[in-house]
């Protein structure tokens, strides 16, 4: 309470300390002269001093004192804590709990379903065995090297019906010609009894992209349905232009990425991709398509393979009028022309990659210390590294000779061949044929040799001659009847449409 005085407000009266004790009613009724030092006493006491201070003082333990009274006053006049009881329902039993059960939560984690349903009485009987479905729908997979009817069998048919099927299927369709991972979708028939397999009665699958087959059981057993499917062979044509990457820009256009590879590696036998294809040309390409009736579409080989340079165009077309013939690099077949000529050159300027330690002519041999007629390049590469035939030829010579340790010699035709030595180990073997960049061996260090290096030697008309100085390429020309039939492939594929 507050008090106007000259100067505004000021207590009414003095107050004490907080924690301060009053004075007391004794002390106020003794005389003056002895309740004045009593009452200064008192009230310079403090009762509820922190306790976290000055721990163990007197003045601390007369706080804790005072704490411990009234916590202990507190527990005292308390009342209590009593529990209230209330109403306990009644437990179900019998068809209620079986209603209340199938609404509840737990019966869906199990697979139940919700709803009401009514509980079992007098006039349910119990079953003896669980009843089977009358079918049973089921999908197989044919695996890499598996059988047909393997694959049956492991699905749940019995051995006779799935050796059935699969005379069957082999009738329309060479089991072993039916592609890998073909999903087979089977429906099994009602048994006569658990001991016995449930019987096929429909099966079916894509034997081929134009040819699906079902199976079904009738009155006689299987038979078997052939469901040919049309197939538009039209080959796909796509043109563009090279821009900043050839590859990039044709996988923009829609070229899938193998037919992209063989169209860069087909033109690379001409043309070098990074020096002579610019921004501004164009390609051309077509590769062989199929499309069958139900949706599906399937992209085969490289068909044609070309390069716009408006100066100048490359069009090269695949041809194998005869592939049987491996004597004839014309009939062999590969990339042609639009004139009908081929050319192959040779995978690299060396037939291993590696560093010539040793060229054509004249030299002091290191081993035996005078000078004599060098007949061959000597490369130097790590130990194992494979050696590639630098064009076509045939095998002559495979084996062990002399200072050559092991040797392969290749005869390329029009009086050219080639010899390989001091190889560790040889991949050939005398009298078969080799195609350029074929493995023919590798480097080793058999024979008259300081270390691991290939010995190259190229020989014309007998002679040997510096392998540097000679253009692995060989040329064919079609001729005749093969020509007229190249000749009209070229007009067939020339005249597909861009996307047709």
């Amino acid at each position: 309470m507050y008090l106007r005085n000259d100067q505004g407000f000021e207590l009414a009266s003095a107050t004490a300390g907080f924690g301060r004790a009053p004075t007391p009613a004794r002390l106020r009724a003794l005389p003056q002269p002895t309740r004045a030092p009593l009452l200064d006493r008192a009230t310079q006491i403090d009762w509820v001093p922190d306790l976290g201070a000055r721990i163990g003082s007197l003045d601390w333990w007369r706080g804790l004192a005072t704490c411990t009274a009234l916590c202990a006053a507190t527990w005292i006049l308390s009342p209590g804590v009593r529990p209230l009881v209330g109403p306990v329902p009644t437990p179900l039993a019998g068809a209620e709990w079986e209603e209340t059960r199938a609404q509840g939560i737990s019966p869906l984690a199990q697979g139940a379903t919700t709803g009401r349903r009514m509980g079992a009485n007098d006039l349910v009987a119990p079953l003896a065995d669980v009843p089977e479905r009358p079918s049973v729908d089921l999908s197989a997979t044919l695996g890499e090297g598996d059988s047909f009817d393997r694959v049956l069998i492991r699905a749940g048919v019995g051995r006779n019906d799935a050796e059935a099927a699969a005379a069957l299927v082999a009738q329309s369709v060479d089991p072993k010609a039916i592609p890998a991972g073909t999903r087979i979708a089977l429906t099994l028939g009602r048994r006569a009894d658990r001991t016995v397999a449930r019987p096929l009665e429909k099966l079916d699958f894509r034997a081929r992209f134009d040819l699906a087959l079902s199976l079904a059981r009738s009155a006689g057993g299987l038979t078997v349905n052939r469901k040919p499917i049309a197939i538009d062979s039209t080959p796909l044509r796509i043109q563009g232009l090279v821009g900043s990457s050839l590859y990039r820009s044709a996988r923009a256009a829609g070229v899938p990425g193998k037919a992209v590879e063989s169209f860069i590696k087909a033109i690379s036998t001409r043309l070098s991709i990074g020096r002579d294809v610019t921004a501004s040309d164009s390609f051309d390409l077509i590769v062989a398509r199929e499309r069958a009736a139900t949706g599906e579409t399937r992209i085969g080989d490289l068909l044609f393979a070309g390069i716009d340079q408006g100066r100048r165009k490359v069009q090269l077309v695949r041809f194998a009028p005869d592939a049987a013939n491996v004597d004839d690099d014309a009939s062999r077949g590969g990339w042609f022309d639009a004139n009908g000529q081929t050319e192959r050159r040779a995978v690299s300027g060396m037939p291993v990659i590696g560093r010539i330690t040793s060229s054509f002519g004249l030299r002091t041999h290191p081993l035996l210390g005078f000078t004599r007629m060098h007949k061959g390049l000597d490369i130097g590469a790590p130990y194992g590294a494979p050696i590639h035939a630098m064009t076509d030829g045939r095998v002559a010579f495979a084996g062990r000779t002399g200072g050559y340790g092991n040797f392969v010699k290749l005869v390329h035709g029009g009086g050219m061949a080639s010899g390989y030595g001091h190889m560790s180990r040889i991949a050939v073997s005398s009298g078969t044929r080799v195609r350029a960049g074929q493995v023919i061996g590798y480097i080793g260090s058999t024979g008259m040799s300081t270390g691991p290096h290939l010995h190259w030697e190229v020989w014309k008309n007998g002679t040997a001659i510096n392998p540097r100085s000679v253009s692995f390429a060989s040329v064919a020309q079609l001729s005749g009847a093969k020509l007229r039939a190249f000749k009209a492939k070229v007009a067939q594929l020339l005249a597909v449409r861009v996307g047709g």
